[in-house]
């Protein structure tokens, strides 16, 4: 089992330019938290989404836990995501009235062994944007393949 578990979410980070970021508990199930710390779980199809006053994550996708008995957690389900009050009022005004998303970036364990998920307040990022993004890190990449010779 690891110690540490660090999922990242690299899709987001290209298809969106990030604003704010905030670090959310998550509600779990035994079973759910088992599966996290053996790093079976995948946050690139998932996004959050206000319901009422509550922010969930939809689409996070946590494998059921392999030695768990007839109480197993259902793969897909939504979770509730716990953030302070200030944090989720900021959240709701600026996804309805600037037209922002928030979409996962991380998902990790805590020093104490909790599971905690990065989010973001997002923009969508036009296709030359992206283009943008991919010429400065293949530019990138070629300088550092330069100073590696020369060194």
């Amino acid at each position: 089992m690891q110690k540490t578990v660090n999922i990242l979410n690299k899709r987001a980070k290209f298809d969106f330019e990030i604003l704010e970021r905030y670090t959310a508990g998550i509600v779990l199930a035994g079973s759910e938290i088992k599966s996290i710390r053996l790093g079976k779980a995948s946050i690139a199809e998932s996004f959050c989404e206000f319901q009422g006053h509550e922010l969930f994550a939809i689409n996070t996708n946590i494998e059921e836990y392999t030695y768990s008995r007839n109480f197993s957690h259902a793969p897909k389900s939504e979770r509730k995501l716990l953030l302070n009050k200030k944090e989720l009022k900021s959240l709701l005004k600026s996804v309805q009235n600037k037209g922002l998303t928030i979409v996962p970036l991380r998902l990790f364990t805590n020093e104490k062994g909790l599971a905690k998920l990065e989010i973001g307040l997002a923009r969508g990022k036009k296709n030359y944007d992206k283009r943008d993004t991919i010429k400065d890190r293949d530019v990138k990449r070629d300088l550092d393949r330069i100073k590696k010779i020369y060194k």
